[in-house]
């Protein structure tokens, strides 16, 4: 595990690594709670991105942002399946496996209702997750969803098969031995993530290298770039009863090239448009707003959780 960021702060605690067990393999969680006080309000569920080196510590500087701010609420910040300490099998990997994951870690470890905070492309994560155990979800926040077309659909069969087998396959460890590398990482982050070039840091790209170190985390980064999200999820998102908050950065963009005439508005309003009980608000950043604007992305969510829940 690389080092926390945990200790820069002083404004919350963190408890050390805690592991579960979910279908025999072992996964691994921290709760986070301000220091000095007692927790208030409905605890937080984060769902970190899938990419190179990625994990929980995607989301340290919102934590410590978060408390920095006065918010009050406990954080649940797991590590998905495939991810950072959680056992990283060689599977292709789905939304629904890891909505199942997270399933079990709302009945079992938190047991009372949470807000869902997803970043990204895996949104499909937490939709899912919202068909199987919508009791236990109070609220959502989407963080950057991507673009609709992407979110209405889906892939080639083959396509996916396809894509998976040459990643899973003897060019798959070059690729990712390259693909975690500093030199690619700033260039990808950079060109396809952060507005600003100065914002991709050394602690982002250090979190990065430490988080892909063992090999096996490429499983999880293949099933992504293989598109086993890609679906049409527009029916389920419809179906979303609960309070939503849509935050999409002012020069969001899209890796796939088919998608890239979107403009965040016209994101925003897709969104705004299909999910029954929802508003929206864009702020400065692009891909990553929790690390990338995470002075911003909390002024822009607290109110929202504050004020319905």
């Amino acid at each position: 595990m690389q080092p926390s960021a945990v200790a820069k702060t002083t404004n919350l605690t963190a408890s050390p690594s805690q592991f579960y067990r979910w279908q025999n393999y072992r996964c691994a969680y921290e709760v986070h709670q301000p220091i000095n006080t007692t927790s208030e309000g409905i605890p937080l569920l984060l769902i970190h991105p899938i990419g190179v080196g990625l994990s929980r510590q995607f989301w340290q500087r919102f934590c410590r942002e978060w408390y920095n701010q006065g918010q009050r609420n406990s954080i649940y910040n797991p590590d998905l399946l495939g991810c950072g300490e959680s056992d990283m099998p060689h599977l292709a990997y789905t939304p629904s496996d890891w909505a199942e994951q997270l399933q079990y870690f709302l009945q079992e470890v938190v047991q009372k209702p949470v807000i869902v905070v997803v970043q990204g492309a895996l949104l499909p994560v937490a939709i899912q997750l919202v068909q199987k155990e919508s009791n236990l979800i109070a609220g959502l926040v989407l963080s950057g969803p991507p673009p609709w077309a992407l979110m209405t659909n889906k892939s080639p069969k083959w396509q996916e098969k396809f894509l998976w087998n040459v990643l899973d396959s003897p060019f798959g460890n070059p690729f990712y031995r390259y693909a975690r590398t500093p030199k690619f990482l700033r260039s990808f982050s950079t060109r396809q993530l952060f507005a600003s070039e100065n914002a991709v840091d050394a602690e982002w790209l250090n979190t990065l290298v430490a988080g892909a170190e063992n090999l096996a985390s490429r499983h999880a980064v293949f099933s992504f770039l293989a598109g086993f999200w890609r679906d049409d999820y527009t029916n389920f998102i419809a179906s979303i009863g609960q309070p939503t908050l849509t935050v999409v950065g002012e020069t969001a963009s899209s890796i796939s090239q088919d998608n890239k005439k979107e403009r965040p508005d016209e994101r925003l309003a897709h969104y705004l448009a299909c999910l029954p009980q929802s508003r929206g608000i864009k702020i400065n950043g692009r891909n990553v707003l929790p690390y990338e604007s995470t002075t911003e992305f909390v002024a822009a969510i607290a109110p929202f959780i504050n004020e319905v829940f």
